[in-house]
């Protein structure tokens, strides 16, 4: 259990932590590289070895998660392409009654995300989820992404949380290893981003596997 007086407000990630990763995997390792084979009269697996060379580039930057970039990279319309694919995008179990929760507890809920707006307008269009925050960033927004620690910094200036009374929800080592460098007290991975996939390695960090873990918010504060 949390120690939730301690805590004021929640950085929270969205996709493999509130959503199922497996969206985000299907559509980037099977649907773009289909897509790409097709548009550029390759077959699958030189599709797959050219989409891929692609993002290894870019991993880690905010070109990685950027629909415009990839639109004109692969010469592919990536905004439409995952609205086709919008079916598979699904909510983890427990998130909605976490959500809930910690707003009737008076805590601030804020989503912090790596995902271009137009990613971010699709999944709260399509979930509904945007109800339970009271403010949603994206790294786009600051010019960082969350795996640099001075994105923290960026995000404190709007948001001016308290370090030491926050905490993050987050499937990245990376970006908790950023968050723990710029001072963020409380820290969660996520063991199993993509419902589909076996739990991962999460290192050194504390890790839920479903948000029942840390549930209930309001006797606890």
């Amino acid at each position: 259990m949390l120690p939730w007086p301690e805590i004021d407000t929640l950085l929270l990630d969205m996709d493999g932590t509130l959503l199922d990763l497996h969206y985000d995997n299907h559509f980037w390792q099977v649907y773009v590289p289909e897509k790409f084979a097709e548009k550029h009269g390759l077959d699958t697996e030189q599709a797959h070895a050219e989409c891929f060379r692609r993002y290894d580039a870019r991993a880690g930057t905010l070109d990685w998660y950027c629909v415009d970039y990839w639109s004109e990279q692969l010469e592919l319309d990536i905004v439409q392409l995952k609205e086709e694919l919008a079916h598979l995008i699904k909510v983890h179990p427990d998130v909605t009654e976490f959500l809930a929760q910690a707003r009737q507890a008076g805590k601030r809920v804020v989503l912090a995300t790596n995902a271009h707006h137009k990613s971010l307008n699709l999944k709260m269009d399509r979930t509904g989820l945007g109800v339970h925050f009271d403010a949603m960033h994206t790294a786009h927004t600051y010019g960082l992404a969350k795996e640099d620690p001075a994105f923290w910094a960026a995000l404190r200036a709007v948001e001016a949380f308290d370090p030491a009374r926050t905490l993050l929800v987050d499937d990245s080592l990376p970006v908790l290893r950023s968050a723990r460098d710029y001072g963020i007290k409380h820290l969660l991975a996520v063991l199993q981003p993509d419902a589909c996939l076996p739990e991962k390695d999460v290192a050194d960090f504390p890790a839920i596997r479903r948000f029942g873990d840390i549930l209930p918010i309001l006797s606890a504060s």
